[in-house]
């Protein structure tokens, strides 16, 4: 037997395992005995026609030596043999321990380091200034129904075991290559993810999913060796040597130091108050770009009739997905985390904040799809101290509350009249998903100019990519400001703080990483990087 890689099959939407296997042998001119196993390795949706739409599959085939000698030797058909050569071990250090190893927040970066950490003997302590993922969820829960006025400064939709990504669509794209992909979705897949993450060029699992998997993986990390500790807040940093000795760790009232052998900071970009510690105590940082908008929301129905056209129906397809991009000026502006049968959430963390973000359950079985539409905004926007962007977010959302009436509701208009800039009758087609509620207004009011001004153009520009998106009665809310993180920091090319020794920033909060996937695989490096230089524990 060998096993072979073979790019771009054709499977059509109706096809059978046994179907799409024999049209595969009939391509690659062997009998349907020769293909002992087949393995999908990629599977894309090819919407480019729509009275043809069907799925383009990238395959891992295992043939009789006979039929993958053949199909090798034809050079038309593309074939590469598959390298089974075994993954090179993981290298440790000879270093001992002076303190724990201490990954410092919960999300996909701490979650997958602390997993790398523990599963190779180092034992490591985690702190997540959150609760557990079933406490986390009612704590949302009751802000969302309007039970509280405001979210739990410590457990809402950006602090919790999980993190931010727990309360979204649980992409997994990504544009990264890393050999360590491959690996985060594994153990996803082993924690309860849907094993099709495995193949899906668009993978996601969904919230409801995700937080059953995160669950399961803080698990894991418990049983190899691993504590976590909840409701425990990163304070302060103490030196020796000019290395990071001691963390100072708030539980409730309590506080205590603990020695630190690495800091591996995994804080996620909600964490203000942290990243204000940091810099008070001298960590290295700069403003970094990021970006800032709303969340349209347009009938789902709308959005497949426009994707898949006379196939919208179609029961292998589900609910389509869009991605658009323009230009105002010399700004981008573009969709960002589309969530399909989803709903809008509110995301705030703190008082007197409304940030909106968007969130879908792995059957995507909504009435609307949602998206972001935001603009690029630089320092040159804010202001060159590496705190500017985060007072600027500060400012944006406090203003944003004001406009949405100073009692929780989100500020929304149609797209008709936001397009006129003019106040906003409530919409007749789309009803709005946010929780506790809208207040319809003339949105332009909660926004900088040139955002404003971004978005009219984008949506006039997306409406001429896909048709309906600048529909009269689409619904626009206020505002998105966490798409990532207005600052980094900053590290040298081994993952540590170029002005802390042993301290490792790492993932979305540090300014290194753009979503679930991309996060996990930066957890997992930055442990990698602290197991060459200690020792496991004995």
């Amino acid at each position: 037997m060998q096993t072979i890689y073979l790019k771009n099959l054709r499977r059509e939407l109706d096809a059978t395992d046994e179907s799409f296997a024999a049209s595969c042998c009939k391509k690659l001119d062997i009998p349907r005995d020769a293909l002992i196993r087949m393995r999908i390795v990629r599977q894309a949706l090819d919407a480019r026609k729509k009275q043809d739409i069907f799925h383009c599959i990238h395959a891992e085939l295992t043939l009789t030596d006979a039929a993958a000698k053949r199909v090798l030797h034809n050079a038309r058909l593309g074939a590469e043999p598959v390298d089974a050569s075994p993954k090179e071990p993981p290298v440790f250090g000879s270093e001992r321990q002076n303190g724990r190893i201490i990954v410092v927040g919960l999300g996909p970066a701490g979650l997958f380091a602390a997993w790398t950490l523990a599963k190779h003997g180092y034992r490591p302590l985690v702190i997540e200034r959150g609760r557990p993922i079933e406490e986390r969820v009612k704590d949302v829960e009751r802000y969302w129904c309007g039970g509280v006025r405001e979210p739990d400064p410590d457990s809402n939709v950006a602090f919790g075991e999980g993190g931010a990504g727990t309360f979204s669509d649980g992409k997994l794209t990504t544009r990264i290559r890393d050999p360590h992909i491959d690996g985060v979705l594994k153990t996803l897949i082993e924690c309860g993810a849907p094993e099709e993450i495995g193949y899906l060029a668009k993978p996601h699992i969904g919230t409801d999913r995700l937080r059953e998997t995160v669950g399961r993986l803080r698990k894991r990390i418990e049983q190899a060796g691993g504590e976590v500790r909840f409701s425990t807040t990163l304070c302060d940093l103490r030196m020796q040597d000019g290395r990071v000795s001691h963390v100072l760790l708030r539980h409730g009232e309590a506080t205590e130091w603990e020695p630190c052998a690495a800091l591996i900071l995994a804080i996620g970009h909600g964490a203000r108050d942290t990243a204000r510690m940091l810099w008070d105590k001298g960590v290295s940082m700069a403003p970094k770009a990021f970006a800032i908008g709303v969340r349209a929301e347009h009938p789902q129905a709308m959005i497949n009739q426009s994707q898949y056209g006379p196939m919208a129906n179609h029961p292998r397809l589900g609910a389509a997905e869009y991605r658009l991009t323009a230009k105002s000026g010399e700004r981008g502006v573009y969709t960002f985390c589309m969530c399909p049968g989803g709903q809008v959430v509110a995301s705030a963390s703190g008082p007197e904040q409304v940030v909106v973000n968007g969130m879908s359950n792995f059957a995507r079985d909504g009435k609307n799809a949602n998206a972001a539409v935001v603009v690029q905004i630089t320092p040159d926007d804010f202001g060159t101290h590496p705190l500017d962007g985060l007072n600027y977010l500060d400012r944006l959302e406090r203003n944003t509350f004001l406009c949405g009436g100073a009692d929780g509701c989100a500020p929304a208009s149609t797209v008709g009249a936001f397009l006129r800039d003019e106040v906003s009758k409530p919409s007749r087609s789309v009803e709005p998903t946010y929780r506790p509620g809208v207040r319809y207004t003339r949105l332009s009011a909660c926004l900088p100019d040139f955002a404003a001004v971004g978005i009219r153009e984008g949506i006039r520009a997306f409406g001429r990519q896909l048709k309906g998106y600048d529909m009269e009665d689409a619904v626009l809310t206020a505002v998105e400001s966490r798409t990532s993180s207005p600052l980094r920091i900053l590290r040298d090319e081994g993952m540590e703080s170029v002005s802390h020794r042993g301290l490792y920033p790492v993932g979305e909060g540090a300014g290194y990483a753009g979503g679930i996937v991309s996060a996990a695989v930066d957890g997992v490096k930055a442990a990698e990087t602290v197991m060459r230089v200690f020792a496991p524990l004995p």
